[in-house]
């Protein structure tokens, strides 16, 4: 009898853990992985999905925005650490040694993103590099990869739908792919999976807040500056 109860307390504890393990794995990371995206969205093929064409990981997430795509753009393409930031929880990003700040206020001198120019994330990491830029339309950034001629392992991509004359749909991706082994790929499905949403998630909701308040006027007393 003694043995039997001195097994029930890890029972519970291995069917609590397989119980949240499949509630995680069927429900929450679903909803993540598509956050605010509609369908149509999801089964869109993007510019620069071909970059990463066999992808272990892909995430779509979209945002409404009552300001027409001219308005969202130069958010977008001043992104950047030890540029505008990336408009998340920089706390969390700084707690990696990001060295990170956001701009809550366009910076004309980094307004002229080209293909082929670096976008840092983190000082001491290699840069992504611009693939694609198309002004107010697309924004996609590659991973370099390690070979030379090599194609890259990860794309991280904002697209710009105009809805009406004033609003706009703004889809961002980020498809990516890692031979890894399995203790890494579980890594990668509990923890940066996750933590990607949320940074992401507080990137569209700001850029949203920030789009939309620069096209209409200042309220009375109204601050606009750059803010670390």
């Amino acid at each position: 009898m003694s043995l039997k109860k001195s097994w029930m307390p890890a029972a519970g504890l291995s069917a609590a853990a397989l119980a949240a393990g499949a509630g995680y794995w069927f429900w929450c990371r679903p909803r993540h992985l598509r956050w605010g995206a509609t369908e149509a969205e999801l089964q869109a093929v993007l510019p620069g999905d071909d970059l990463v064409p066999e992808a272990e990981h892909s995430a779509t997430h979209a945002v409404t925005i009552e300001a027409p795509p001219e308005a969202v753009w130069p958010w977008l393409v001043q992104m950047g650490q030890g540029r505008g930031g990336f408009y998340s929880y920089a706390c969390l990003e700084n707690v990696l040694g990001c060295h990170m700040w956001n701009a809550d206020r366009l910076l004309p001198e980094l307004q002229h993103l080209r293909a082929g120019d670096p976008v840092q994330l983190h000082p001491q990491a290699p840069p992504m590099i611009a693939a694609l830029v198309e002004p107010h339309q697309a924004l996609v950034l590659a991973t370099q990869s390690g070979e030379a001629e090599g194609a890259p392992d990860c794309t991280w991509g904002f697209y710009l739908y105009p809805l009406t004359v004033d609003s706009t749909r703004l889809v961002a991706r980020c498809r990516w792919h890692e031979k890894l082994g399995i203790p890494a790929k579980v890594g990668d499905v509990l923890f940066w999976e996750p933590a990607h949403f949320v940074m992401e998630r507080k990137m569209l909701l700001t850029v949203k807040h920030l789009a939309e308040r620069s096209v209409r006027p200042a309220l009375p007393g109204e601050v606009r500056l750059a803010t670390g």
